[in-house]
């Protein structure tokens, strides 16, 4: 081993010791030693909006103030993607605002399509949910976690499944109680 291995792993205990202690939680290296928020400012998302390191971003991506991005999320901005403020995109979300099936099957006669993919303010989208090119998400909505979303959701909607459909819908109260209301 060498002396930058041995400074590099020492950096690394005392940073996972420190991130248990504080969070309860063991995070890869590359995560301890990178800040989420600086992360973000430098991609021009909004104020108090975070991202993982291990976030993929791609192309013409905005994000809105106070948004939470977190670990091993695909945003594809190819084709144009906002992300309101108050948002959290949930581990393992894949965003696409392009395909290439037309091209492949077209056998690379077509060009490749993109759409633009709009996510508004106070959305939650599940772990693992994947939004396809051309969607538009309304305001406090709630997409459920592995969903496959094809497809418009108005605001304040509940929405799960593959592919996904409104199962619900989100009412937030004077006094900030939000209750899930299913059909």
């Amino acid at each position: 081993m060498t002396p930058a291995h041995d400074d590099l792993s020492q950096l690394y205990r005392v940073l996972r010791q420190a991130t248990g202690e504080q969070w309860q939680r063991d995070l890869p290296f590359q995560d301890l030693i990178t800040d989420r928020w600086e992360r973000a400012s430098h991609l021009g998302f909004g104020e108090g909006s975070s991202i993982y390191q291990s976030a993929y971003v791609y192309g013409d991506v905005t994000v809105g103030a106070s948004t939470w991005v977190g670990p091993m999320v695909l945003l594809d901005g190819t084709g144009g993607l906002s992300i309101g403020s108050g948002c959290d995109i949930s581990a393992g979300v894949q965003i696409y605002t392009h395909d290439t099936v037309s091209r492949v099957l077209s056998e690379h006669r077509v060009e490749i399509e993109h759409a633009p993919v709009s996510i508004g303010d106070h959305t939650h989208v599940g772990a693992q949910a994947v939004i396809v090119k051309g969607v538009t998400i309304g305001h406090h909505s709630v997409i459920g976690a592995c969903s496959f979303v094809n497809l418009d959701i108005p605001p304040y909607t509940v929405a799960v499944g593959v592919p996904c459909r409104p199962v619900g819908r989100v009412e937030v109260g004077a006094d900030g109680a939000v209750t899930l209301r299913y059909d």
